[in-house]
């Protein structure tokens, strides 16, 4: 990686605006985000802003004229994935390295067909808290970002490099031994309360004093750990035990990304949770009722915010 590093990342949700504006207050000289020019235009007049504070970005457009990125963080969602790949072209060559911090177990795969030439990394980020309306964030907790390259117990001088800079900027880091297992807890995680909190309206304290949404949680995540073993990933009870310890830790007011998209009429991720159990579920013959039941009920929600 070239130093001082060239940063780019696409996606200004919820977790982009967070670790955006980590990475540009540590490196300004060096962190772009892309977008298209509408919405260039729209942010450079509306402003965004984290916590009440407006952030300061550098945009560029895939009409820029600048050399391509080292290191390029991908914080869409799944659904915006295969415009962001367009987008990311003009900035992506043989020594870039793609982190992926989308949700599910499959943006990781696109981005590598996408760029062959480029080193793409598994990785998510979990614990965090953020709300989103419109142009404007709140959080009170930023989580951690989890990442490593798919086959490496012992972390790359890339993975290593890439640490070194979230440490720069303040973002904490784990880098786990399998990487791939970590993956599937955190799409367990979302297949349960991310689903349950988009039919119900649960917040995240409602996880912890409501035994119903917990209990309808868990069952969700059972159907992911059984599909797991198909996948020769090991999972157990006590990985749902490890997401229930981390609700304690999150705002009780906060609300998960798929209640806000549910309650802002935006598309939400079914179809890389629930719409991933039951494929997988039909693969290898392996019954998925509770996310069969919520697949349909997220999408009738879906279907009445679009009327």
């Amino acid at each position: 990686m070239n130093h001082p590093p060239n940063l780019m990342l696409v996606g200004l949700g919820a977790i982009g605006v967070i670790y955006a504006d980590r990475l540009n207050r540590a490196l300004p000289e060096s962190f772009t985000v892309l977008v298209d020019p509408d919405r260039k235009d729209r942010y450079e007049t509306e402003g965004i802003h984290l916590n009440g504070v407006p952030c300061s970005f550098t945009f560029i457009t895939p009409d820029d004229d600048i050399p391509p990125a080292d290191l390029f963080l991908v914080a869409v969602k799944q659904h915006h994935l295969a415009r962001a790949i367009d987008s990311m072209r003009p900035f992506v060559s043989h020594d870039t390295t793609i982190l992926s911090l989308l949700n599910g177990i499959s943006s990781e795969a696109i981005l590598q067909e996408a760029f062959p030439e480029a080193n793409v990394l598994h990785g998510f980020c979990v614990g965090t808290d953020a709300v989103r309306l419109g142009t404007r964030t709140t959080c009170t907790n930023i989580g951690r970002i989890v990442f490593g390259e798919k086959d490496n117990p012992v972390p790359s001088e890339t993975v290593v490099a890439i640490s070194q800079i979230f440490e720069q900027a303040d973002i904490p880091t784990v880098v786990p031994e399998d990487i791939l297992r970590e993956q599937w807890w955190k799409f367990m995680m979302n297949v349960g309360i991310n689903q349950v909190s988009a039919v119900s309206g649960a917040r995240y304290g409602d996880f912890c004093v409501r035994p119903e949404a917990l209990e309808l949680a868990v069952l969700a995540s059972r159907e992911v750990v059984a599909l797991a073993k198909h996948e020769g990933v090991d999972m157990t009870e006590q990985d749902i035990e490890r997401y229930v310890n981390i609700l304690h830790t999150l705002d009780p007011e906060g609300k998960t990304s798929m209640l806000q998209d549910v309650e802002a009429g935006r598309q939400t991720e079914v179809d890389i949770f629930s719409g991933t159990v039951i494929s997988l579920g039909k693969r290898y013959g392996v019954t998925t009722p509770v996310n069969d039941v919520l697949y349909r009920l997220i999408r009738l929600k879906q279907r009445s915010s679009e009327v």
